[in-house]
C-alpha cells in the first residue's frame, strides 16, 4: 500500500461529523498549513436543477470581510466614463482596442465590467469570456453606467456566484489568514444572498449540505442552519 503524503497525515479534526460554523471554520484555520495564504473556499450544494429556467441561482454579494484577493478589473467603455473606471483603478479600459486585444488572447483580468452601449461590442467575445464565467450580465451589477463604483464593489470584496449544472455553489470567502469572525461574517453573507436568490421553481430543501476547505487543505461539512442557511 502506498504511504500517505506527510501534509494528509498532518491533517487533523473529524470530517465526517457536521460542524456548526465557528467550529468548522477553526478546523479548516488549522489545517491551512501551506507556505501561501490558502483561500478559503465554500460549496454550497443547493436543491436545485439549474437546467430548469426557473431554478436558476445567479447574483453578488459583497463579503463584508473582502476577499484577501487582488482583483483585476477590465472596462469596456468610453469617453467619460472611461475615464470614471480608471480613476477607480480598473486596470484594463477600452472599447475596440480591448476587444481586439482579447480576441489576440490578452486575458490579463478576473473581472469584466461593460456600458450598456458597449454591449454589441462585447457580444463579439462571447465564445471566450462565457466558458470562463466573464461576461458582463446586468444582473450581477457587471452591466451597469455607474462603472466607477462597479469597479470599486469588485476590488473591494464583492464576488459573482452561479450554481453549476449539479446544483454546486462554489465560492471563496476568505484567505486563511482572516480572523474566525471576519471568515464566518463572510460566510453568512453569501448565505444569505443565496436565500434572496432562491428560484421560485426550488421544491423542497433548499441548502442540501455545505463544506469549507482550505485550497491545501481537507474538507469539513457544516451545519446549514448554523450559517443562517
Amino acid at each position: 500500500m502506498a504511504k500517505q503524503p506527510k501534509r494528509l497525515n498532518a491533517w487533523t479534526g473529524d470530517r465526517m461529523a457536521v460542524h456548526p460554523l465557528p467550529e468548522a471554520i477553526k478546523l479548516v484555520k488549522a489545517n491551512a498549513k501551506a507556505k501561501f495564504d490558502e483561500t478559503i473556499e465554500i460549496a454550497v450544494n443547493l436543491g436545485v436543477d439549474p437546467r430548469h429556467a426557473d431554478q436558476n441561482v445567479r447574483g453578488v454579494v459583497s463579503l463584508p470581510s473582502g476577499t484577501g484577493r487582488d482583483v483585476r478589473v477590465a472596462v469596456f467603455a468610453k469617453d467619460a466614463k472611461a475615464e470614471e473606471a480608471k480613476a477607480a483603478g480598473a486596470e484594463v479600459v477600452g472599447a475596440e482596442d480591448l476587444v481586439e486585444r482579447i480576441q489576440g488572447g490578452f486575458m490579463d483580468f478576473d473581472r469584466v465590467i461593460a456600458t450598456p452601449d458597449m454591449m454589441a461590442l462585447v457580444g463579439r467575445l462571447g465564445k471566450v469570456l462565457g466558458p470562463r464565467g466573464l461576461m458582463p450580465n446586468p444582473r450581477v451589477g457587471t452591466v451597469t453606467p455607474n462603472v466607477g463604483q462597479a469597479v470599486k464593489d469588485a476590488k473591494g470584496g464583492s464576488i459573482e456566484f452561479r450554481a453549476e449544472k449539479e446544483g454546486i455553489i462554489h465560492a471563496g470567502v476568505g484567505k486563511a489568514s482572516f480572523t474566525e469572525e471576519a471568515l464566518a461574517a463572510n460566510v453568512r453573507a453569501l448565505m444569505d444572498a443565496l436565500n434572496r436568490a432562491k428560484p421560485s421553481g426550488a421544491k423542497g430543501t433548499y441548502v442540501k449540505r455545505i463544506s469549507l476547505s482550505s485550497t491545501m487543505g481537507p474538507g469539513f461539512k457544516v451545519e446549514p442552519g448554523s450559517t443562517g442557511a
